[in-house]
């Protein structure tokens, strides 16, 4: 039987999907986990920038980023989760998203990046609120007070989602 967690976190990135997309998904790859949304409001002309730092906390229950519009290089990226990713997660996310927190400033409970696969379910989301790309520049997160990316770290970020993450 699968666990409640695992449930979660896959109705987590379904809900996602659902939500960002209205009408649907198509299958060209970006850093939503595999999915574009053509011409809908997520894929605005000039870029976006959402930031919404400042809370103490933060809440799931605000608007969420627009999806940034970044794909895969041709021939895949050179970022990884070795190289790249677990770095990230450690210095911008984990202090919050992690089974281990033990602050998780109202963090959702199934939204861990302790591993390559958390990370691999939550893509779509983690662009929405962290990523930077053609469409957006998503920085509500981290929350206000803690470390932050830099817009280029916030770039590589959503080129490895969108190519994997692996």
């Amino acid at each position: 039987m699968a666990s409640k967690q695992g449930i979660a976190r896959k109705l987590g990135w379904l809900l996602a999907c659902v939500c960002i997309a209205g009408a649907g998904c198509d299958d060209d790859k970006t850093a939503d986990g595999g999915h574009s949304h053509g011409d809908d409001e997520h894929s605005n002309a000039g870029a976006h920038s959402h930031d919404e730092g400042g809370s103490e906390g933060h809440s799931h229950d605000r608007v969420i980023g627009d999806m940034t519009g970044t794909t895969c290089p041709d021939g895949g990226g050179s970022l990884t989760y070795e190289n790249f990713g677990k770095k990230f997660m450690e210095d911008y996310c984990l202090t919050c998203h992690s089974v281990d927190s033990k602050d998780r400033k109202m963090a959702p409970a199934d939204h861990n990046f302790d591993t390559l696969a958390d990370v691999d379910v939550m893509r779509a989301h983690i662009d929405q609120y962290a990523g930077s790309g053609p469409n957006a520049t998503n920085k509500m997160m981290p929350p206000a007070g803690n470390p932050a990316p830099s817009d280029e770290d916030r770039k590589k970020l959503s080129e490895w989602l969108a190519c994997g993450p692996n």
